[in-house]
């Protein structure tokens, strides 16, 4: 096959770069520049994300090494528009958004895939740990052997179609033999650390970035059940679901209880607070679902997962067009509106929907 190997300049896409190489395949390293002004500059991405000018001097090193032919594509706008600009919109409705998915949806199996395509090349490989498997169906997206590592979460938002032009190498090997192939390769990037923070939030201050955006958004802290107002804060967007301290309350809680933030007044300033019970959700509902391959069945016994390595929970799945609905066998906590609801049968992922509200 004519692959594009997307080259972040870590050690797990050079890898999969390699393996690719190894394979036969025709490969092409690339490297995206989703930073507006260039790699590493201006603060769109940093040195603790992704997409610095280090990492794009790595993943030329790589290339060399490898032999390939090396790119740089240049999708900063589109980046710009369909993941910061969406990161910044979700929070300002009172959302949490996961913008490494909209990012493969968007950017890495979109319009990277799409640009591929154009060019005559058949499939787009890339360092995730996550395994593509032929089923009676078509191809079938599911869990990394690693489960430590296992990306699949995050990529529960590609199509059958995007699928079809997927290529994941790592999917069956676990991390410390993918370092260690690195360095029997010769890859100088064998012990370059993990990315781990939001690539355009490059200190990793999540808070400080949406206040520059959004500014200060002063409202009220509600009491859940009884509409009482009991203090005040600065920015919702700086309480989190689960939080228990830093909260400004005037009204203290009745003797021997606490209260938690327990959600958000969608559309508007208001905080929810509440005792710890009310974190507990045994139904989600959600929106706008994608599948990785055929639609479920109107109801279906699956596992859930609602955050990237978070627990997998026994649930009932009902579908009825773009609206989807779960109960839990048993409950989760701190589940917030925006957050990805993502199905499992098995190691299979079914495929994932935008969480709109939960219930207890």
């Amino acid at each position: 096959m004519r692959v594009i190997a997307a080259l972040s300049g870590g050690v797990d896409s050079a890898v999969a770069a390699a393996r690719c190489v190894d394979a036969g395949h025709e490969v092409v390293g690339i490297h995206l520049a989703l930073a507006r002004s260039g790699p590493g500059r201006s603060g769109s991405a940093g040195s603790r994300g992704c997409c610095t000018l280090e990492d794009a001097r790595d993943a030329r090193r790589v290339a060399d090494i490898l032999g390939i032919p090396f790119y740089v594509w240049d999708l900063s706008a589109d980046f710009h528009r369909d993941v910061i600009d969406d990161f910044i919109a979700s929070y300002d409705q009172g959302l949490t958004p996961n913008p490494c998915m909209r990012c493969n949806e968007s950017i890495k199996f979109a319009a990277v895939l799409e640009r591929a395509r154009a060019l005559g090349y058949d499939a787009v490989a890339t360092g995730h740990y996550a395994r593509i498997v032929d089923g009676p169906e078509g191809r079938e997206l599911h869990r990394s052997v690693d489960a430590a590592k296992d990306q699949s979460y995050v990529l529960a938002v590609l199509t059958p179609d995007q699928l079809s032009g997927a290529l994941f190498p790592l999917g069956d090997t676990c991390k410390a033999d993918v370092r260690a192939e690195a360095a029997a390769r010769g890859l100088r990037v064998a012990e370059k650390p993990d990315s781990h923070d939001i690539c355009f939030i490059p200190d990793g201050d999540t808070e400080a970035y949406l206040r520059d955006h959004l500014g200060q958004r002063e409202g009220e802290l509600v009491d859940a059940t009884t509409g009482e107002t009991l203090g005040t804060h600065d920015a919702s967007y700086s309480l989190t679901v689960g939080q228990r301290r830093g909260l400004r309350l005037t009204v203290p809680a009745p003797e021997g209880h606490r209260r938690y933030v327990v959600g958000r007044d969608l559309g508007s300033t208001r905080v929810l607070v509440g005792p710890q019970e009310l974190l507990s959700v045994r139904r989600i509902e959600g929106r706008d679902p994608r599948w990785c391959g055929q639609a479920p069945a109107a109801a279906s016994e699956v596992c859930v997962q609602v955050r990237a390595h978070g627990e997998s929970v026994a649930a009932r799945l009902m579908v009825d067009g773009s609206d989807v609905t779960v109960e839990l066998d048993s409950a989760l906590r701190g589940v917030a509106p925006g957050q990805a609801l993502v199905a499992y049968d098995g190691t299979r992922v079914i495929g994932s929907a935008t969480i709109a509200r939960t219930a207890p």
